[in-house]
Protein backbone atom coordinates (compact mmCIF):
# COMPACT_ATOMS: atom_id res chain seq x y z
CA UNK A 1 0.00 0.00 0.00
CA UNK A 2 1.25 3.44 -0.93
CA UNK A 3 2.45 6.41 1.83
CA UNK A 4 -0.54 7.95 0.95
CA UNK A 5 -3.06 5.15 1.39
CA UNK A 6 -2.46 4.64 4.83
CA UNK A 7 -5.05 5.60 6.84
CA UNK A 8 -5.11 8.17 9.39
CA UNK A 9 -4.43 7.00 12.89
CA UNK A 10 -6.55 7.58 15.42
CA UNK A 11 -5.64 8.95 18.83
CA UNK A 12 -6.74 7.71 22.35
CA UNK A 13 -6.98 10.02 24.69
CA UNK A 14 -8.92 10.56 28.16
CA UNK A 15 -11.03 13.42 28.03
CA UNK A 16 -11.53 16.44 27.79
CA UNK A 17 -10.75 15.93 24.25
CA UNK A 18 -10.83 19.57 23.38
CA UNK A 19 -8.26 20.99 23.74
CA UNK A 20 -7.49 24.79 23.73
CA UNK A 21 -4.62 26.79 22.30
CA UNK A 22 -2.44 28.21 24.95
CA UNK A 23 -0.43 30.69 24.46
CA UNK A 24 3.48 29.00 23.80
CA UNK A 25 5.46 30.24 27.43
CA UNK A 26 8.44 32.18 26.55
CA UNK A 27 12.10 30.82 26.77
CA UNK A 28 14.54 32.00 29.82
CA UNK A 29 16.70 33.83 26.51
CA UNK A 30 13.69 35.54 24.95
CA UNK A 31 12.80 37.07 28.31
CA UNK A 32 15.99 37.95 29.01
CA UNK A 33 16.57 39.45 26.28
CA UNK A 34 13.32 41.58 26.15
CA UNK A 35 13.89 42.92 29.91
CA UNK A 36 17.25 43.85 28.25
CA UNK A 37 15.39 45.66 25.85
CA UNK A 38 12.95 47.11 27.63
CA UNK A 39 15.81 48.37 30.27
CA UNK A 40 17.91 50.25 27.49
CA UNK A 41 15.54 53.37 27.71
CA UNK A 42 16.00 53.44 30.60
CA UNK A 43 20.24 53.67 30.33
CA UNK A 44 19.18 55.98 27.14
CA UNK A 45 17.66 58.65 29.54
CA UNK A 46 20.41 58.28 31.74
CA UNK A 47 23.39 59.27 29.62
CA UNK A 48 21.19 62.24 28.38
CA UNK A 49 20.76 63.55 31.53
CA UNK A 50 24.39 62.69 32.73
CA UNK A 51 26.61 62.26 29.80
CA UNK A 52 29.70 60.46 29.05
CA UNK A 53 30.15 59.61 32.42
CA UNK A 54 27.06 57.98 32.79
CA UNK A 55 27.97 56.04 29.44
CA UNK A 56 31.37 54.70 30.93
CA UNK A 57 29.92 54.00 33.94
CA UNK A 58 27.22 51.31 32.27
CA UNK A 59 30.04 49.92 30.08
CA UNK A 60 32.18 49.65 32.50
CA UNK A 61 30.02 47.72 34.82
CA UNK A 62 29.14 45.95 31.68
CA UNK A 63 32.37 44.77 30.88
CA UNK A 64 33.21 43.75 34.25
CA UNK A 65 29.96 41.62 34.45
CA UNK A 66 30.38 39.58 31.37
CA UNK A 67 34.09 38.83 31.86
CA UNK A 68 33.75 37.54 35.51
CA UNK A 69 30.73 35.65 33.57
CA UNK A 70 33.09 34.22 31.34
CA UNK A 71 35.64 33.33 34.36
CA UNK A 72 33.03 31.70 35.90
CA UNK A 73 32.40 29.61 32.81
CA UNK A 74 35.86 28.97 32.36
CA UNK A 75 35.92 27.43 35.55
CA UNK A 76 32.89 25.13 34.82
CA UNK A 77 30.03 26.73 36.90
CA UNK A 78 27.63 27.18 34.39
CA UNK A 79 28.77 26.95 30.21
CA UNK A 80 27.49 29.10 27.81
CA UNK A 81 25.75 30.89 30.39
CA UNK A 82 26.55 34.40 28.72
CA UNK A 83 24.18 33.73 25.58
CA UNK A 84 21.03 33.81 28.21
CA UNK A 85 21.64 37.75 28.65
CA UNK A 86 21.96 37.37 32.38
CA UNK A 87 24.91 38.90 33.08
CA UNK A 88 23.64 41.84 30.71
CA UNK A 89 20.38 42.78 33.03
CA UNK A 90 22.70 42.48 36.16
CA UNK A 91 24.99 44.63 35.34
CA UNK A 92 22.37 47.41 33.42
CA UNK A 93 20.91 47.30 36.74
CA UNK A 94 23.85 47.84 39.05
CA UNK A 95 25.06 50.82 36.86
CA UNK A 96 21.14 52.42 37.25
CA UNK A 97 21.68 52.13 41.09
CA UNK A 98 24.90 53.87 41.01
CA UNK A 99 25.43 57.79 41.28
CA UNK A 100 26.67 59.39 37.47
CA UNK A 101 29.95 60.27 38.99
CA UNK A 102 30.78 56.84 40.39
CA UNK A 103 34.33 56.17 39.72
CA UNK A 104 35.16 52.90 37.15
CA UNK A 105 37.04 51.27 39.34
CA UNK A 106 34.87 50.62 41.98
CA UNK A 107 32.23 50.35 39.19
CA UNK A 108 34.16 47.19 38.03
CA UNK A 109 34.54 46.04 41.52
CA UNK A 110 30.87 45.56 42.15
CA UNK A 111 30.36 44.52 38.32
CA UNK A 112 32.72 41.87 39.76
CA UNK A 113 31.12 41.10 43.09
CA UNK A 114 27.55 40.74 41.42
CA UNK A 115 28.59 38.39 39.47
CA UNK A 116 30.62 36.27 41.45
CA UNK A 117 28.94 36.55 44.60
CA UNK A 118 24.87 37.01 44.03
CA UNK A 119 25.32 34.56 40.91
CA UNK A 120 27.91 32.22 40.72
CA UNK A 121 28.60 31.13 44.51
CA UNK A 122 24.96 30.09 44.57
CA UNK A 123 25.51 27.94 41.63
CA UNK A 124 24.51 30.69 38.62
CA UNK A 125 21.43 31.24 36.82
CA UNK A 126 18.17 29.99 38.67
CA UNK A 127 19.87 29.29 42.18
CA UNK A 128 20.33 32.78 43.18
CA UNK A 129 18.75 33.25 46.57
CA UNK A 130 19.14 37.26 46.20
CA UNK A 131 19.13 39.55 42.97
CA UNK A 132 22.66 40.01 41.52
CA UNK A 133 22.77 43.13 41.01
CA UNK A 134 21.52 44.61 44.36
CA UNK A 135 24.25 42.00 46.19
CA UNK A 136 26.79 44.43 43.94
CA UNK A 137 25.08 47.69 45.08
CA UNK A 138 25.23 46.79 48.97
CA UNK A 139 28.83 45.74 48.22
CA UNK A 140 29.69 49.39 46.79
CA UNK A 141 27.57 50.75 50.05
CA UNK A 142 29.65 49.00 52.33
CA UNK A 143 32.93 49.32 50.47
CA UNK A 144 33.08 52.63 49.14
CA UNK A 145 30.38 55.00 51.29
CA UNK A 146 31.49 58.40 50.70
CA UNK A 147 31.23 57.30 46.45
CA UNK A 148 28.13 56.17 46.35
CA UNK A 149 26.74 59.20 48.41
CA UNK A 150 28.53 61.78 46.11
CA UNK A 151 25.78 63.13 43.83
CA UNK A 152 25.99 65.40 40.73
CA UNK A 153 23.17 67.56 38.99
CA UNK A 154 21.49 66.58 35.86
CA UNK A 155 21.58 68.48 32.48
CA UNK A 156 25.25 69.95 33.27
CA UNK A 157 26.34 72.02 30.15
CA UNK A 158 28.86 70.11 28.18
CA UNK A 159 28.21 66.72 29.90
CA UNK A 160 28.67 65.16 26.43
CA UNK A 161 32.31 66.22 25.79
CA UNK A 162 33.87 65.93 29.57
CA UNK A 163 33.77 63.25 32.17
CA UNK A 164 32.54 64.05 35.73
CA UNK A 165 36.10 64.33 37.38
CA UNK A 166 35.22 61.81 40.09
CA UNK A 167 34.78 59.48 37.21
CA UNK A 168 38.08 58.90 36.31
CA UNK A 169 39.58 58.70 39.90
CA UNK A 170 42.60 55.84 39.90
CA UNK A 171 42.16 53.17 42.40
CA UNK A 172 42.19 54.08 45.86
CA UNK A 173 42.88 57.53 45.59
CA UNK A 174 40.48 60.04 46.84
CA UNK A 175 37.63 61.61 44.31
CA UNK A 176 37.65 64.85 44.00
CA UNK A 177 35.23 66.71 45.92
CA UNK A 178 31.72 67.38 44.35
CA UNK A 179 30.81 70.60 45.52
CA UNK A 180 33.82 72.31 43.42
CA UNK A 181 33.23 70.68 40.48
CA UNK A 182 29.96 72.39 40.61
CA UNK A 183 31.15 75.38 41.15
CA UNK A 184 32.77 75.30 38.48
CA UNK A 185 30.37 74.42 35.92
CA UNK A 186 28.01 76.99 37.56
CA UNK A 187 25.46 75.05 38.49
CA UNK A 188 22.95 77.36 40.50
CA UNK A 189 20.72 75.78 43.90
CA UNK A 190 22.46 72.50 43.76
CA UNK A 191 22.43 71.53 47.16
CA UNK A 192 24.33 67.98 46.59
CA UNK A 193 21.24 65.84 47.78
CA UNK A 194 18.62 63.93 46.08
CA UNK A 195 14.73 64.45 46.95
CA UNK A 196 14.65 61.73 49.63
CA UNK A 197 17.87 63.27 51.59
CA UNK A 198 16.18 67.01 51.27
CA UNK A 199 12.62 65.28 52.37
CA UNK A 200 14.45 63.41 55.16
CA UNK A 201 17.08 66.08 56.72
CA UNK A 202 16.26 69.70 55.45
CA UNK A 203 12.29 69.05 55.37
CA UNK A 204 12.45 70.83 51.61
CA UNK A 205 9.91 68.92 49.07
CA UNK A 206 10.94 68.34 45.67
CA UNK A 207 8.06 68.90 42.61
CA UNK A 208 6.38 66.19 41.97
CA UNK A 209 6.87 67.00 38.06
CA UNK A 210 10.70 66.76 38.56
CA UNK A 211 10.14 63.50 39.96
CA UNK A 212 7.92 62.48 37.31
CA UNK A 213 10.50 63.68 34.75
CA UNK A 214 13.31 61.91 36.79
CA UNK A 215 15.48 65.83 36.26
CA UNK A 216 17.05 65.31 39.63
CA UNK A 217 20.09 64.58 41.53
CA UNK A 218 20.34 60.92 42.53
CA UNK A 219 21.23 57.58 40.85
CA UNK A 220 21.06 56.57 37.23
CA UNK A 221 17.99 54.90 37.31
CA UNK A 222 16.07 57.98 39.34
CA UNK A 223 15.28 58.85 36.10
CA UNK A 224 11.77 59.58 34.70
CA UNK A 225 8.87 57.42 36.57
CA UNK A 226 7.21 57.94 33.61
CA UNK A 227 9.76 56.00 31.48
CA UNK A 228 10.45 53.47 33.69
CA UNK A 229 6.53 52.68 34.30
CA UNK A 230 6.08 52.38 30.40
CA UNK A 231 9.03 50.07 30.18
CA UNK A 232 7.70 48.15 32.94
CA UNK A 233 4.42 48.04 31.31
CA UNK A 234 5.69 46.45 27.99
CA UNK A 235 7.08 43.31 30.05
CA UNK A 236 3.97 42.89 31.56
CA UNK A 237 1.54 43.20 28.08
CA UNK A 238 4.65 40.69 26.94
CA UNK A 239 3.61 38.23 30.18
CA UNK A 240 7.23 38.93 30.92
CA UNK A 241 6.75 40.03 34.44
CA UNK A 242 4.43 38.97 37.35
CA UNK A 243 2.22 42.60 37.32
CA UNK A 244 1.30 41.50 40.79
CA UNK A 245 4.52 42.27 42.53
CA UNK A 246 4.88 46.06 40.91
CA UNK A 247 1.26 46.27 42.07
CA UNK A 248 2.03 45.12 45.48
CA UNK A 249 4.80 47.12 46.06
CA UNK A 250 3.70 50.14 45.09
CA UNK A 251 0.47 49.97 46.41
CA UNK A 252 1.23 48.88 49.78
CA UNK A 253 4.17 52.29 49.64
CA UNK A 254 1.31 54.48 48.85
CA UNK A 255 -0.81 53.05 51.35
CA UNK A 256 1.29 52.92 54.26
CA UNK A 257 3.12 56.08 53.01
CA UNK A 258 -0.67 57.95 53.05
CA UNK A 259 -1.40 56.94 56.71
CA UNK A 260 1.44 58.42 57.78
CA UNK A 261 0.74 61.25 55.86
CA UNK A 262 -2.81 61.87 57.19
CA UNK A 263 -1.26 61.62 60.74
CA UNK A 264 1.49 64.43 60.10
CA UNK A 265 1.30 66.03 56.77
CA UNK A 266 3.72 68.80 58.11
CA UNK A 267 6.43 65.53 58.73
CA UNK A 268 5.68 62.68 56.42
CA UNK A 269 5.84 63.03 52.71
CA UNK A 270 2.48 62.44 50.41
CA UNK A 271 1.98 59.56 48.93
CA UNK A 272 3.11 60.54 45.06
CA UNK A 273 6.55 61.73 46.64
CA UNK A 274 7.01 58.14 48.41
CA UNK A 275 6.49 56.75 44.73
CA UNK A 276 8.25 58.81 42.38
CA UNK A 277 11.44 59.52 44.80
CA UNK A 278 14.13 57.90 44.86
CA UNK A 279 14.61 54.14 43.32
CA UNK A 280 11.59 52.49 44.22
CA UNK A 281 9.94 52.55 40.78
CA UNK A 282 13.06 50.76 39.19
CA UNK A 283 12.97 48.25 42.35
CA UNK A 284 9.48 47.44 42.01
CA UNK A 285 9.55 46.69 37.88
CA UNK A 286 13.26 45.42 37.38
CA UNK A 287 14.89 44.30 40.85
CA UNK A 288 11.74 42.53 42.94
CA UNK A 289 10.14 41.34 40.41
CA UNK A 290 13.20 38.65 39.52
CA UNK A 291 11.23 35.06 38.80
CA UNK A 292 14.46 33.57 40.53
CA UNK A 293 14.92 35.42 44.14
CA UNK A 294 10.48 36.15 44.50
CA UNK A 295 7.79 33.31 45.22
CA UNK A 296 5.74 31.91 42.92
CA UNK A 297 2.35 31.11 44.57
CA UNK A 298 -0.44 33.31 44.35
CA UNK A 299 -0.97 34.39 47.64
CA UNK A 300 3.20 34.38 48.27
CA UNK A 301 3.58 36.74 45.54
CA UNK A 302 1.44 39.72 47.39
CA UNK A 303 2.71 38.52 51.00
CA UNK A 304 6.33 39.23 49.04
CA UNK A 305 5.08 42.64 47.37
CA UNK A 306 3.63 44.17 50.36
CA UNK A 307 6.35 43.06 52.54
CA UNK A 308 9.09 45.03 50.17
CA UNK A 309 6.28 47.95 49.73
CA UNK A 310 6.00 48.29 53.74
CA UNK A 311 9.55 47.92 54.67
CA UNK A 312 10.81 50.57 51.78
CA UNK A 313 8.50 53.26 53.44
CA UNK A 314 9.65 52.23 57.43
CA UNK A 315 13.32 52.97 56.14
CA UNK A 316 12.83 55.73 54.49
CA UNK A 317 10.43 57.47 57.38
CA UNK A 318 12.48 56.07 60.63
CA UNK A 319 15.87 54.56 59.56
CA UNK A 320 19.22 56.67 59.39
CA UNK A 321 19.17 56.22 55.67
CA UNK A 322 16.63 57.91 53.60
CA UNK A 323 16.36 55.20 50.90
CA UNK A 324 15.38 51.82 51.53
CA UNK A 325 14.38 50.11 48.25
CA UNK A 326 17.58 47.86 47.93
CA UNK A 327 17.72 46.90 51.58
CA UNK A 328 13.27 46.06 51.42
CA UNK A 329 14.15 44.48 48.19
CA UNK A 330 16.88 41.96 49.74
CA UNK A 331 14.88 41.42 53.20
CA UNK A 332 11.88 40.17 50.94
CA UNK A 333 14.42 38.02 48.99
CA UNK A 334 15.76 36.34 52.17
CA UNK A 335 12.24 35.44 53.17
CA UNK A 336 11.01 34.70 49.69
CA UNK A 337 11.71 30.96 50.86
CA UNK A 338 9.72 30.83 53.76
CA UNK A 339 7.00 32.87 52.17
CA UNK A 340 6.63 30.51 49.66
CA UNK A 341 6.70 27.37 52.23
CA UNK A 342 3.82 28.79 54.20
CA UNK A 343 1.53 30.05 51.53
CA UNK A 344 1.86 26.55 49.41
CA UNK A 345 -2.04 26.32 48.22
CA UNK A 346 -3.53 22.98 49.65
CA UNK A 347 -4.40 20.10 47.03
CA UNK A 348 -7.75 20.00 45.54
CA UNK A 349 -9.05 16.99 47.94
CA UNK A 350 -6.46 17.11 50.57
CA UNK A 351 -7.90 17.65 54.17
CA UNK A 352 -5.90 19.86 56.35
CA UNK A 353 -4.10 17.88 59.67
CA UNK A 354 -6.35 19.01 62.12
CA UNK A 355 -9.44 18.29 60.11
CA UNK A 356 -8.29 14.58 60.07
CA UNK A 357 -7.50 14.63 63.67
CA UNK A 358 -11.36 16.50 64.90
CA UNK A 359 -12.73 13.50 62.48
CA UNK A 360 -10.25 10.96 63.87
Amino acid sequence: MSQSHKKPLIELRSSPHLRPQLRQTPSVDSIMRNVVLALLPICAFAVYRFGISALALILTVLAACLLTEALFNKLGKRPGSLNDYSAVITALLLALTLPPGFPLWMGAVAGFIAIALGKAMFGGLGYNLFNPALVGRAFAQAAFPGAITSWTPAGVEGRFVEFIPSTLTLPFTKPPEVADWVNQVAVDGFSGATPLALQKFAGEMTAAGELFTGMVAGSLGETSALLILLCGLYLIARRMMDWRIPVGILGSAALVGGLFYLIDPTQYPDPIFILFSGGLMLGAMFMASDMVASPVTPLGVWVYAILIGVLTVMIRLFAGLPEGVMYAILLGNAAAPLIEQLTQPRAYGHKRSKQRKEQA
